[in-house]
């Protein structure tokens, strides 16, 4: 019994440590080769096998050497815990037959009794390039200086994908650095102004890739040093200006040899060369006419989806609607497509979560937008279907998405009944109390008539009130002029108070807060944090709406997940005043985050 014990834990331990050690089988080689040059292709396993072959015979190229096998051991200790791994090797020395872009096969082999297979890998053979041979011979004749590096040997370019658009079709625009020597550093790097553009950076790795690469007949060491993606937001000519970037090359000097010790030193110097890319001019098209009424700007691929939480509910309980709109194009700038509730209905600003990534073929994502209403009545209702309109770029029209139209049961609400009128007030409508009448009564008691003769208008003491006032102006313009030059520029005024008037809307809200007046606190931040966008953004309150604000906020450079908390924020305060039943009673929360909020905005703005 102890044996059988003994082997069974044996064999669950190995099981583990095979299930825990994943063979990995992978190939390797150079992106691009030159014709002439030799290579190597090597294949790698994470452990020892056997049954090495490759599936393919490799028909392009002259196999040199191998397969050459080479076998590495280590072992590591880690909270006294040890493991240790393989990696076995096979090496293969090839040498191009000709030009073009060939696939090298993959390998299988054999571990612990099952078949593995690698990748395949794809090679580009390069031309010959006739000016390494000329670059030797000027090197002979002991030219080594900065003159050696020529606008041919090493330059810029910016590299467009079109230079003929529709307004918000997306540019691919590529700063590549193309040199004949060794880089040995880039720094100064000044991109150009996409005015006119609105710009999507494509992540790059962390440490620069050089790739080989055949560019008018010349093979040159490439370095991508900065990929974008543009959406023109004007027809017209745009020109993108030039960048600089200073580059550091090194370059192989030759010395006479003063002593036999000189051969173990490589002489080469550092040579530093600002560049300059080329200025392009892109030719941007207006859209066609013939717009859908549901059309808001949105160009790409598009598709719509919507769904409805509940159809059955009761008066005073929140109904949500949910739609999805995914795709290609300029998913950032997709606006709301609007729904519309019924006039009963309560309704709040949307709220909206973008999921989206920038690759070189575009942006692609999802932005899902949440709308939600309180009915404030009893009864059936229906919403109307819901059309998004966006323009095609592979078709060259406009195309409509719509949903389907929603029905909605409302049931009689505790605390009243279906009929009984509804007292609200709004922050972005008209405050109206709705009394089952147009017009309320007039005042008519009370009144009292004063006599002409008793009338200020046209008294001296009327025309004193203009006076004096002029009279203090004139005064107060010569004393404090230079005072009124600094300040003559509002917006940037506006700014720079912005955070003292939040901080002091913030402090009346703390006071309330300690006073628990709930409804008074959740209006006073509300109050804090729309006063502050309007003066940090320079935008008038009447023409804020959470749709401009985070469309404006984005353009000034404010994170994603920021712009995600101050609309938190704004949806808890307004739900937390229009619907208290549901509000939440953390206010020192709300209150705490309100702040923490404003001066991480603060902060990020001031950087730019």
């Amino acid at each position: 019994m102890r044996k059988l014990v003994f082997l069974f834990f044996l064999f669950t331990s190995i099981g583990v440590q095979l299930k825990a050690q994943q063979v990995e089988f992978k190939a390797s080689a150079p992106e691009a080769v030159v014709l002439g040059n030799q290579f190597r292709l090597t294949y790698t396993v994470n452990a020892e096998g056997k049954e090495f072959r490759i599936t393919e015979e490799i028909a392009d190229f002259d196999v040199l050497m191998g397969p050459s096998v080479s076998t590495s051991h280590s072992t590591r200790i880690v909270n006294n815990q040890r493991s240790s791994e393989t990696t076995v090797t096979y090496t293969y020395v090839l040498l191009p037959k000709k030009e073009g872009t060939f696939n090298l096969p993959p390998a299988t082999i054999k571990v612990n009794n099952a078949n593995y297979s690698s990748n395949a890998v794809v090679v580009k053979v390069l031309p010959p390039d006739k000016a390494d041979e000329a670059a030797a011979a000027q090197a002979q004749g002991g030219t080594s200086s900065a003159a050696a590096i020529t606008n041919e040997s090493l330059f810029v370019q910016m590299q467009l994908s079109k230079r003929s658009v529709y307004e918000q079709e997306p540019i691919l625009v590529t700063f590549k650095l193309y040199s004949l020597h060794d880089i040995a550093g880039i720094t100064n790097v000044k991109f150009p102004d996409f005015e006119g553009f609105l710009v999507q950076d494509i992540e790059q790795p962390s440490e620069a890739q050089i790739k080989l690469e055949n560019y008018n007949n010349r093979n040159y060491r490439t370095i991508v040093l900065r990929q974008t993606m543009l959406y023109p937001q004007r027809s017209g000519k745009i020109t993108i200006d030039r960048g600089s970037y200073d580059v550091v090359v090194r370059i192989a000097t030759q010395q006479r040899v003063q002593s036999i010790f000189d051969d173990f030193f490589n002489m080469t110097r550092d040579v530093k060369k600002t560049l300059a890319n080329n200025a392009v001019t892109v030719d941007v098209k207006p859209l066609p006419s013939g717009k859908p009424s549901s059309f808001a700007g949105s160009v790409g691929d598009f598709t719509m989806s919507s769904s409805i939480n509940t159809d059955q509910l009761k008066a005073n309980e929140a109904v949500t609607i949910t739609v999805k709109i995914s795709g290609t194009g300029n998913v950032r700038l997709v606006k709301n497509p609007e729904v519309q509730f019924p006039n009963d209905f309560e309704v709040y600003d949307p709220t909206v979560k973008l999921d989206s990534r920038t690759t070189t073929t575009g942006v692609t994502g999802t932005k899902t937008i949440e709308y939600m209403a309180i009915p404030r009545y009893g009864g059936d209702f229906e919403i109307p279907a819901i059309t998004f309109s966006y323009f095609d770029l592979k078709s060259g029209s406009y195309k409509t998405l719509s949903s389907q139209p929603y029905k909605l049961h409302v049931e009689k609400g505790e605390g009243g009944d279906a009929t009984s009128p509804v007292v609200s007030s709004f922050n972005n409508r008209e405050n109206v109390r709705y009394l089952g009448q147009d017009i309320h009564y007039l005042k008519i008691k009370g009144v009292n008539f004063i006599k002409k003769e008793n009338v200020f208008f046209g008294s001296w003491m009327f025309y004193l009130c203009y006076l004096i006032p002029a009279l203090l102006f004139i005064v107060f313009f010569f004393v404090y002029r230079k005072q009124i030059k600094e300040n003559a520029d509002i917006a940037l005024v506006r700014t720079k108070k912005a955070n003292k008037m939040a901080v002091k809307r913030l402090k009346n809200a703390g006071k309330l807060m300690k006073e628990n007046q709930k409804e008074a606190f959740y209006e006073e931040v509300l109050r804090a944090l729309w006063g502050y966008l309007s003066d940090k953004l320079s935008i008038p309150q009447a023409n804020l709406s959470k749709d401009n604000v985070e469309t404006e906020l984005y353009k000034y450079g404010v994170d994603q997940t920021l712009i995600d908390e101050f609309m938190e924020i704004l949806n808890t305060c307004e739900f937390a005043r229009y619907a208290p039943s549901q509000a939440s009673d953390a206010m020192d929360k709300l209150y705490g985050l309100t702040v923490d909020a404003i001066g991480k905005m603060e902060n990020t703005i001031k950087k730019k």
